[in-house]
């Protein structure tokens, strides 16, 4: 609101809180309708139902969720929503989440998600979709599935790659630094060794706090930011939706959390371009389907520069695209200047890379490389 506020911005904010007063909030939170088509061990796969009496065309889009963070992702809330967006613009979506883990899955590691769950949802989208290539979108850790699964089965039908705020260099994540003297107080990784030998995992109350650790600026700023955007429903439901999001996050299976904290946090195991998976290294040079990097320019989990440092991994995709877009680690995604900077790009290189025969395994086809760092930003 203006310092001296409008008649039109006090009714705005009058009306505002009332409704979160008795309604206990502004945003539309209803989950966009889907089906479950495929189910497996810590594996769930959703088809999005198109618009009444709408049509889907084209290949298929399937958003991967990372560990810990619910689905809600991609369906913040109504007008904030990567799905009712895919959905409106007839796109095929469907979207594979891993349920609640418990202490029973402490025994799973990375290879359960790369070897299993990731190929399986790739191949019945796919077979769902009428045999067509898939698009494969995925955020944070979702991304890191998506890559190692694909460089693991360069025989997916996987039409193109689109990964959002993944870090491949974790040296250039300020974040961090001042975090791994405190997981290395003892030999063998200390604090972190501890928490997921004793809880099974990282709990849900710690996975919550490390993300919220990222926005600690916004979190003590909030209350004057809603003050002072009281009139501004659209900002108030986004913090409503935000908070729901963040509430919702679950906790890391034990031996997972240990091979993420030992391989990719201690050993940068990927800034390489391989990580060991299982009882083999898994290369990124062996990805065959195009790549779309995309780095928020506030993101404090995965910094701009650490992101760009996969561009020189992918070697065997016919095309990496790098973008800056803005927002934080969420906001990227899903956030309120998302709707016409992420999503339009995804919808250009969907289009882009529709129908397209992939290369034959193994070859090394002409690559290209485009760093589009403002593009997305002039939109």
């Amino acid at each position: 609101m203006d310092l001296v506020p409008k008649p039109g911005q006090v009714v705005a904010a009058a009306g505002n809180l009332a409704q979160m007063m008795l309604y206990g909030g502004l945003a539309d939170l209803r989950p966009m309708p889907r089906t479950m088509i495929d189910e497996g061990e810590l594996r769930e796969l959703y088809h999005y139902r198109p618009r009444p009496h709408g049509t889907e065309h084209g290949d298929p889009v399937l958003l991967v969720t990372p560990l810990a963070a619910p689905a809600l992702c991609y369906d913040l809330r109504r007008g904030c929503s990567l799905v009712e967006h895919l959905v409106e613009e007839g796109r095929p979506t469907y979207l594979v989440e891993y349920g609640a883990v418990s202490f029973r899955d402490r025994a799973l590691g990375l290879e359960h998600w790369v070897e299993q769950v990731l190929p399986a949802a790739v191949r019945r989208v796919s077979e769902h979709a009428g045999g067509r290539p898939v698009h494969v979108v995925g955020w944070s850790l979702g991304g890191i599935f998506a890559l190692l699964a694909a460089a693991d089965r360069p025989d997916l039908p996987i039409a193109s790659l689109s990964v959002l705020g993944t870090p491949f260099d974790v040296r250039k994540v300020p974040l961090v630094a001042p975090v791994r003297p405190l997981f290395n107080l003892t030999e063998g990784g200390g604090v972190a060794n501890r928490l997921y030998q004793t809880f099974g995992g990282a709990p849900q109350p710690l996975v919550r706090w490390a993300f919220q650790l990222t926005s600690v600026q916004k979190l003590v700023t909030k209350p004057l930011a809603m003050a002072v955007n009281l009139d501004d429903r659209d900002f108030l439901s986004q913090l409503e939706a935000v908070d729901r999001f963040v509430d919702r996050m679950t906790a890391y299976p034990g031996r997972t959390f240990g091979q993420l904290y030992h391989r990719f946090v201690r050993a940068n195991g990927l800034v390489d371009g391989a990580m060991e998976i299982g009882d083999r290294v898994v290369d990124l040079a062996r990805v065959t389907a195009p790549v779309l990097l995309f780095a928020g320019m506030t993101d404090g989990i995965a910094p701009i520069a650490s992101v760009r440092a996969g561009v020189p991994l992918l070697t065997g995709a016919p095309e990496v695209r790098f973008e800056m877009v803005p927002g934080g680690h969420l906001g990227m995604l899903s956030g309120r200047q998302a709707r016409s900077t992420t999503w339009r790009v995804l919808d250009e290189w969907f289009d882009q890379w529709s129908g397209h025969e992939e290369p034959p395994i193994g070859a090394n086809p002409r690559r290209r490389h485009r760093c589009r760092e403002s593009r997305a930003l002039a939109r």
